[in-house]
Formats: structure tokens, sequence, C-alpha cells
């Protein structure tokens, strides 16, 4: 199911950190119930972005529209971000995270966090700790804590970092069945190849702009 109507857009979005221009005037347009590949390298403005997008950095100018709203506070319940590091509580159980999590978002039953769990491939009755996890399993834990709330924006930084293959293609598997589903997904990796076939566009970046969008894994005006 694909929206017509744009879900976000972005205008002459500019992001500064001192001196420097991590965001250097991106416009686009993402339409609705399509799963995008951000891809660049390190420096490019990829995580900067996504940040932007998820509420977490405020442009230095420009403008930010999600889902209609110019204010993220309005729709920050229809939002989904899984961050690079996991941003889970080592002390407790994966369960325990999610419900933690869960009554941020007023999601009082346990039937919800075991369903995200085991959509990710984790047992909800695992009770050691996440401390105790190995990357793979923290990385996927923080997918399901992304999925707790049913967004409607997907939001993913590196969500494939230090996951074996097997896992990794299944967490794309389970993404391309929640873009089906009709949700907005964003992607920041550097294995961008695990994306072929799934990603509906591969959004080039570079020196803070977007440089291109193709629907193949290729580099615009450059190789593969």
């Amino acid at each position: 199911m694909t929206e017509t109507a744009p879900v976000i857009t972005v205008s002459n979005l500019i992001k500064q950190f001192g001196r420097f221009a991590a965001l250097r005037g991106v416009s686009a347009e993402f339409s609705g119930g399509r799963l995008y590949a951000i891809l660049g390298d390190n420096g490019a403005g990829k995580t900067t972005l996504l940040r932007t997008l998820a509420g977490l950095n405020q442009p230095s100018s420009g403008q930010v529209t999600i889902l209609g709203a110019s204010k993220f506070h309005d729709i920050c319940q229809q939002v989904g971000y899984m961050a690079h590091p996991s941003l889970l509580y080592d002390e407790m159980s994966g369960m325990e995270n999610l419900r933690y999590f869960a009554r941020l978002y007023g999601i009082t039953s346990s039937t919800r966090c075991a369903e995200v769990i085991r959509a990710v491939g984790l047992d909800p009755d695992l009770v050691r700790p996440v401390g105790q996890y190995s990357q793979g399993m923290r990385q996927r834990m923080s997918l399901a804590r992304a999925l707790l709330n049913d967004p409607r924006i997907l939001l993913l930084d590196e969500p494939f970092s230090n996951v074996d293959l097997h896992s990794a293609t299944e967490m794309v598997h389970l993404l391309a069945g929640i873009r089906d589903r009709g949700t907005t997904v964003f992607i920041v990796t550097h294995q961008a190849s695990l994306l072929e076939g799934a990603a509906d566009e591969f959004v080039w970046m570079e020196s803070g702009k977007i440089i291109g969008r193709t629907k193949e894994l290729k580099r615009p005006g450059g190789a593969r």
C-alpha cells in the first residue's frame, strides 16, 4: 500500500554544528508506504538527516513536515526510531526493557511487547539481562523497541551492524513486510547490498546534500 501524497517534506534543510554544516540545503519529498535506503560515505549527513526527521536535531534553518505537521511533538507517537547504539538497559531482560518503553507510549499490555520480540526472532521468555546479549541480539531487540508503537514512520540507523547475514536477511524481510502494510521505512546503512530487491529507492548523500535518488543500487554518476 503506497500513499500518493508525501508523508515527509524537507525544505532547504540546514544543520550546523558550530562552523561545520552537516546538512547543506536538503530538499526532498518522501511518499508513504515505501522503503528508502539512505546511502553515502562517512560524514555525508545520513545520520544527521535521520536524527532531524526523528526530532532529535533541531534544524539550523529550513523546515521538516511529517504527516502534515511541522512540530515533531504533534506526531511523535507515530514515529519509531532505532539509533546506532542500542540504547537498552543492560541490567534488564529484553521483556523488561520493552515493558518500560511501552509505558512511555501508554501501552500497558505485555502482549504487544512479546509480539514485537517474536517478530524480530527473539524469545520474550528469555530472562538473561540484555547486557549478556550478543551484539546481533541487541540490534534485534533495539528494532523491537522501535516497532512497539506500530509507527507510520520507521527510522533506522545501521540496523544490520554486527548482525550475521542470516539474521540480517530475516530483518530485511520483516522490514519489507512492515513497508507492505503501509509504514514508511528509512534505513541508513553501509550494507546496502542487503536491501537490493527490498528498497523502493536508494537516496544518495554526499557532503550534506542529496546528490541523487535511484531505483537500483547504483551511485549517481559513478560506479556501483
